[in-house]
Parts: C-alpha cells; sequence; structure tokens
C-alpha cells in the first residue's frame, strides 16, 4: 500500500556520471523521507527537420523519435544527454546553428515530476532503508500523484548580533521542540541558556535544530540576514553550517527574477522566511518591517522601540542580558504568531499542491503555471518552446487596464461594482491560450474585442484551467477551506501574468494584449449599461465601477444594488454573445456601498484622480474607513500629515464641522505636541555621490548624518534643513509640515465644502497681509 508524503526539496545528484533525482519530504506520519530515482534521462526536443543539422553538433547525445509536435504542428525529435549539466552547452550548439530547442530550460528534478504528474503530494510504495536524519530512503519505487496536505513543524529562529554584525550575542528560537535562548556570556542569564563563546554558541544551535528536526525553518527576513550572519560566523570557526537533514551547508541564492529575493538552499527541510511569506500571499501593509506587521496583525510589537534599538541591544548585552534574552525570543515568538494568525504556511503548502512548485518558490507565478501548463500539453501531444526563443519571438508593448476618468467630489452612497476574476474569465469567454491563437484568422475563429483571434474547436489549456480551479475555488469556499480558495485565486490572477512576461514560456504580447483590450472592453460596456439606467459612473479601474445612484438613504441603495448588478451584467453578456459569437463567463458582484466617498482632484488641475479615494463602509462589526492612493496610506508623507487626513476624513463623513479641528491642530503642530510623527521615511536607491542633477531631502539628511547611512533614511525637516532623527541641530520647521503637508491635504476637501479654505482658517492670508 502506498505511503502518501509530501515534496519539501526537489533536487539532483550525479553518482557514479549518472543523474539521481532526490526528491525530499515528509510523509503521512512525520516521518521524513528521501525519494532517489535513477531512471530518469535529461532531454529536450528540436524540430524533426532539424534532426540532421543537429547530429553534428550533438556529440554524444541521442535523437530518439517523439510522437509530439510544436505548437504550430511540426514533428519533434527527443535529445537525450547524460547529465542535466550537458544541456544548456548543447542548446547554445544548436541554437548557434539555427536549431530551436523546446522545452531546454526545465529543472531536471522538475522534468522528473511533472512527467509523473505529481504536484507536492505524492504516494511511495516499494522497499526502504533507515538513514540517520534523513528518514526513510526509497530508491526507485512506485511513485504517484496524491492528494496530501501535510501539517509542516516550524521552527522559528532570531539572532542579536552588534550593530554591525561582527560580532553574535544570543540566537533565539520558538515553535517545534519549545522555546529556547542560547547567550554568549560568563554567569548564568534568566531565561536563557548560556555558553562560553560564539562557536560554542553555532555548535549548539545546529545541534538543536538536528535534535528538534522541524520540517521548516523560518524567522523574519531570516535570509537575508539571519542565515547569511549564521553561515559567515560558522565559517570563522570551521563549522559546516548544515541546518538541512543532510550534511550540506546551507547556501544563499538570490533569485533571478526582479524581486531578487535570497533563497536559503537546504536539504530536506526549507527555509520560509515570514517577509517573503506576507509579500507573495498579497498582504498589504504599510511597510514590511517585523514590528509593523505585528502590530497590524497581533496588536504587540517588538520589546524594544525603533528609535535607539541597536544602542539598547548593545546596553542590554553589556548590562541586562536578560532583557536581551527576552527581546531575543519575542522576535521568534511574533515571527510564529504572525504565521499562525495568516496561515501563511498553510497557503504555502496549498498552493505548493495546486502548482507542483516546492513550498518556497509557490511565489514564482511563471514556474508554477509553467508546472502546469506542461503537464497538460504533454498530453495533449504537444511541446512547448524555451524561454528564451519565446522571449526573442516577440517585442510589442503590453496594453494595461482601463481606467475611466474620475468625477471628483464628495458624494453618498456609491456602490462598488466589480468583475470577479475579471482576466481569467476573459480567457475562458474567447478561449485565450497561445495554444489556440492564429494568425492568419479563419471565418470561423473567435475573434477579440482587439481583433486577435483564437480557434474554436479546441479549448485551450489555460480556459480549461480557469473553469477547473473556478470549480474547485468554489467548493473550498463551500467547506469553508478559505486557505485552499485563497491559493486557487492567487494562482488564477497569475494566469494573465505569465503571457506578459518575457521571462515566461508562454509570453505573447499578441495573447495578453487581447486579454487586456477584452477587459476594456467590458468595463466600457458595463458602464453603457449603468448609464442607460439613468446612473451616473464616476469612476472605473480595470475590472471594478464605482456609480452614483443618487440616493441619499444607505439602506435603499443597497437594495437597488443587486438588481442594478443582475442588469448590468445581463447586458455585458448580451453584447458579448451578439459581437463576437461568444458565451459569456463573466461574473458581476456588488462588493460594498460607499456610504461617504471622496475622490479628489489632481493637484493643481480640475481633473478627477486616478487610484485615489477614500470611503466610509459600515457592516455588522462597525465603520471601517478605507483609503486608496491618499497620503494617508503613503509610506513617503509624515505621520502627522496621515493622523490629520484621517481625522479629517472622519469628520467629514460624518458631517461634523472641521474649522476649528484644523485651526486646533495646526496650533498643536506649531506647539510641539506632534514632534514624534514628523519623521519621513524614504529609501537611497544609489550611492550618495550619484546624486548630481538634483538633491532630494532624504539625500540631504543622510549626507550630514554622521554614522553608517542604511537604504532607508529617516530624517525630519528642521530650520537647518533635511536631518536624521537622533542627529538633529534645529528645532522642527513647523512652517514646513504646515504648508507642505497639512494645507494640501485640507484644500484638496475644503474644495468641496463650500467654505473658507486652509489659509483663511489658519490666517495665513491674515498674516501675510500684516507685511504687505
Amino acid at each position: 500500500m502506498a505511503e502518501r508524503g509530501f515534496i519539501l526539496t526537489p533536487t539532483y545528484r550525479v553518482v557514479g556520471g549518472r543523474p539521481e533525482v532526490h526528491l525530499y519530504g515528509v510523509l503521512e506520519g512525520g516521518e521524513p523521507a528521501l525519494i532517489v530515482d535513477d531512471r530518469q534521462t535529461p532531454y529536450f526536443f528540436i524540430r524533426a527537420a532539424d534532426a540532421g543539422v543537429a547530429a553534428g553538433h550533438a556529440g554524444t547525445a541521442r535523437v530518439v523519435p517523439a510522437d509530439l509536435v510544436t505548437f504550430g504542428g511540426d514533428p519533434v525529435v527527443r535529445v537525450e544527454v547524460a547529465r542535466p549539466t550537458d544541456v544548456p552547452s548543447l542548446r547554445t550548439r544548436l541554437g548557434d546553428a539555427g536549431v530551436e530547442c523546446f522545452e531546454a530550460d526545465l529543472r531536471f528534478a522538475y522534468r522528473y515530476l511533472i512527467d509523473r504528474g505529481v504536484k507536492g503530494g505524492f504516494g511511495v510504495e516499494g522497499p526502504f532503508e533507515r538513514r540517520p536524519g534523513v528518514g526513510r530512503v526509497y530508491r526507485n519505487p512506485a511513485l504517484e500523484p496524491a492528494d496530501f496536505a501535510p501539517r509542516l513543524r516550524v521552527l522559528s529562529l532570531d539572532i542579536e548580533t552588534s550593530p554591525d554584525a561582527s560580532r553574535l550575542y544570543s540566537i533565539a528560537v520558538a515553535g517545534a521542540g519549545g522555546e529556547r535562548v542560547l547567550l554568549v556570556g560568563r554567569s548564568p542569564v534568566a531565561g536563557a541558556d548560556v555558553v562560553p563563546d560564539e562557536r560554542a554558541l553555532l555548535a549548539e544551535f545546529l545541534a538543536h535544530v538536528r535534535r528538534v528536526d522541524p520540517d521548516v525553518l523560518t524567522g523574519w527576513n531570516v535570509c537575508e540576514f539571519d542565515l547569511a550572519v549564521l553561515l559567515r560566523r560558522c565559517r570563522r570557526y570551521g563549522l559546516r553550517c548544515a541546518l538541512g537533514r543532510t550534511e550540506d551547508e546551507v547556501e544563499i541564492r538570490r533569485d533571478q527574477s526582479f524581486t531578487r529575493e535570497p533563497r536559503a538552499i537546504l536539504c530536506g527541510r526549507q527555509v520560509l522566511d515570514g517577509l517573503a511569506l506576507m509579500r507573495s500571499a498579497f498582504l498589504r501593509l504599510e511597510d514590511y518591517r517585523l514590528e509593523t506587521a505585528a502590530q497590524a496583525l497581533l496588536g504587540r510589537g517588538k520589546l524594544f522601540g525603533p528609535e535607539h534599538r541597536a544602542a539598547d541591544i548593545e546596553q542590554a548585552y553589556r548590562e541586562d542580558p536578560a532583557r536581551l534574552a527576552a527581546y531575543n525570543l519575542e522576535d521568534a515568538r511574533l515571527v510564529l504568531a504572525i504565521l499562525d494568525r495568516t496561515a501563511l504556511v498553510e497557503l504555502a503548502v496549498r498552493r505548493s499542491l495546486l502548482t507542483g512548485m516546492q513550498v518556497d518558490r509557490v511565489g514564482a507565478s511563471i514556474a508554477s503555471v509553467d508546472s502546469l501548463y506542461l503537464g497538460e500539453l504533454r498530453a495533449r501531444g504537444r511541446v512547448a518552446p524555451s524561454v528564451r526563443a519565446a522571449a526573442e519571438a516577440e517585442d510589442a508593448s503590453i496594453v494595461g487596464g482601463l481606467v475611466l476618468d474620475s468625477v471628483p467630489g464628495l458624494y453618498r452612497n456609491i456602490l462598488v461594482f466589480d468583475f470577479k476574476s475579471l482576466y481569467p474569465s476573459l480567457i475562458r469567454t474567447f478561449n485565450i491560450d497561445p495554444l489556440t491563437f492564429v494568425v492568419d484568422a479563419t471565418a470561423d475563429a473567435l475573434r477579440t474585442p482587439g481583433g486577435a483571434a483564437f480557434r474554436r474547436d479546441e479549448t485551450g489549456i489555460l480556459p480549461g484551467l480557469v473553469a477547473r480551479l473556478a470549480v474547485e475555488r468554489a467548493r473550498a469556499r463551500g467547506a469553508g477551506d478559505e486557505v485552499a480558495a485563497q491559493a486557487i485565486k492567487i494562482l488564477m490572477n497569475s494566469l494573465f501574468g505569465v503571457l506578459g512576461s518575457p521571462a515566461s514560456r508562454l509570453f505573447s504580447p499578441a495573447v495578453a494584449n487581447a486579454i487586456t483590450t477584452a477587459g476594456q472592453h467590458v468595463i466600457r460596456l458595463a458602464a453603457g449599461a449603468v448609464e442607460r439606467r439613468g446612473h451616473r459612473v464616476i469612476y472605473g479601474d480595470t475590472d471594478s465601477l464605482f456609480v452614483d445612484v443618487g440616493e441619499l438613504d444607505t439602506v435603499r441603495a443597497t437594495a437597488r444594488a443587486e438588481a442594478l448588478r443582475d442588469g448590468i451584467g445581463q447586458d455585458v453578456a448580451a453584447a458579448l454573445t451578439r459581437e463576437f459569437g461568444c458565451t459569456s463567463h463573466l461574473e458581476l458582484e456588488f462588493e460594498k456601498v460607499y456610504a461617504r466617498f471622496f475622490m479628489p482632484e489632481i493637484r493643481g488641475g480640475a481633473m478627477g484622480s486616478k487610484k485615489r479615494y477614500a470611503g466610509l463602509v459600515g457592516g455588522p462589526a462597525g465603520e471601517t474607513l478605507e483609503i486608496v492612493g491618499l497620503e494617508a496610506v503613503r509610506r513617503d508623507w509624515s505621520e502627522v500629515a496621515r493622523r490629520f487626513q484621517r481625522e479629517l476624513l472622519d469628520l467629514v463623513f460624518h458631517d461634523r464641522p472641521v474649522a476649528e479641528f484644523i485651526r486646533g491642530f495646526v496650533a498643536d503642530l506649531r506647539a510641539g505636541r506632534f514632534d514624534a510623527e514628523l519623521a519621513y521615511r524614504k529609501a537611497i536607491r544609489k550611492p550618495l555621490a550619484e546624486y548630481t542633477k538634483t538633491t532630494p531631502p532624504h539625500v540631504k539628511a543622510a549626507r550630514k548624518q554622521t554614522g553608517a547611512t542604511g537604504r532607508i533614511v529617516t530624517y525630519v525637516v528642521t530650520r537647518a534643513g533635511p536631518e536624521t532623527v537622533g542627529e538633529t541641530t534645529a528645532p522642527p520647521d513647523y512652517d514646513h509640515y504646515v504648508g507642505q503637508q497639512l494645507k494640501p491635504i485640507a484644500d484638496a476637501i475644503l474644495r468641496f465644502l463650500d467654505g473658507p479654505d486652509f489659509d483663511d482658517l489658519v490666517g495665513a492670508r491674515r498674516q501675510l497681509s500684516l507685511f504687505s
């Protein structure tokens, strides 16, 4: 009987000149396992017509028949090599000879899994032996797909160091195996296990990981900082930083994508960085520091404040090491609590089960879709292009979604409608897929609003995938499994992105633009349906419409939303059938009603802004102020400005007077009551010496800084100009904050209240007139 398990690390090794796939995983009973298979041969494809040319460049490679064809219907042959590392050089030689290679860029272990239809979960059957640390070892077993979602054992770690990370003070762990703090010291410390030196600290930490044997290591920015420091310090002391289930040393590798995020490569375990998990799940925070995430999600934060944290750590280590141990352990606890609250590890597992990507790469949307697409493609007897060939085939810009001109103003009861999964639904509606795309369209082809044509006689792989995922997501939501539903939603929304990325083998600007231009057409159809019913669209963005039905009562406005939604949806579906002969799979949802809504003008003009608004939403748990794109949610504005905007909007949305509030707020600012909220945070994007044409305020502050300049500069504007926090030489320039921060925020709203503007309210014009 097959034993179920879950793959943590798919990799390979060459043993005796022969490649072996190594799949490290965890079995249903919790025991680790390693599957070794040496039956897979590295291969790729070329056109059968190129076999003769290829023979002169193939060396020892074998060219064998393959009952497969390209997207264009050309027969192909299979090129087999001895080792995976032989593929890149042979691909280059063939390319130089004018021979196009297909699927010649797949990782060897993933090729093995795709060929067997295994995506994360597996069933394994066969004899095995047990190896210390690794667990069960199967050699060339029977392997099959299986539906198994494990409960992974997670160990959170956090280190504390000197400010320059040249000395390691302590390491805290929490989660699998309990909580523990290891600290370098000479006498007992409450809440910590004291070791005599750094080498002993590292050795005991490595031994602890081996004893506890977690499936996952985590932390916050753990790959960029903690593991990088541990690796350097281990090498200094001649220790092997082996944190996996083998004796291999951890490797820190940066992704080749634009994010350049670091990943830790282990065998038998995974490193899931809490920060990276948060970003890949599209959870939005003001910033992604641990303090910000903990406060937003848990309502608590780090034990040392941000202003003098490095100095506090130094002082605690010298004078109160028990306090440092408590601080260190709380950081490890916070990461665990955040992951528990957000279910991000469970989400990564679900995404892995959907796509077959290992859990630390589920955010790689291109590779994730690759895994699904190639398996489906092979079942249809086709092969896909390699990424380089796909990227070089076309060079065109990708059209974006439609953003309708907004109508600025203050409103009551704005209804928001949203096309559910618009781009995936359009893929399904128009059968959009690189496989079904035709350049020379016949009369019976299915044309899109942008003019691209797709075959009707074969359902594309992407449309079929969307249909299946939609059913699975509905089933997951019906069963109350929101983690699975979210995993499916993320995957569905990534389908468009792979078509528009040159890093994808499915890259096709023509196909990608067929989706976006169809989306633009749909939004225009929906807006027309609203206007025919006598209502006004005040804004629209990609897949949503903001509608003013002219109703002053929120309950009555909400009651009208359902009928309006049905009418718009029916009109759009009928228009698509009439104009293009297709069956609409679009679904319009009524998302919410903003009881009060503010759409500002573009600063300095009478036109409405885009992607910037605020609204008040009511619900069973009370009111929620939602802000998009305005200063209150922008990190490059000061906290005092963000506070001012939020409080001003709250007053306006509740029809309360604002004059006294504005005057009082300005007075409090000038009296120094908001001095702790004046700081700006801005990133340094290049070396300071390279800022020559213009010198932004944060660069001026950084150049004055006495210590080392970090990537983020935190500064205030003083009477001596911009100066970094903690190194100011002059009092704050309150005129700057009043004129450059509060005034534009206030005037944007006061413009619609038919009263005095900001300068009149605070007496600025009267003061100026005394000198005129």
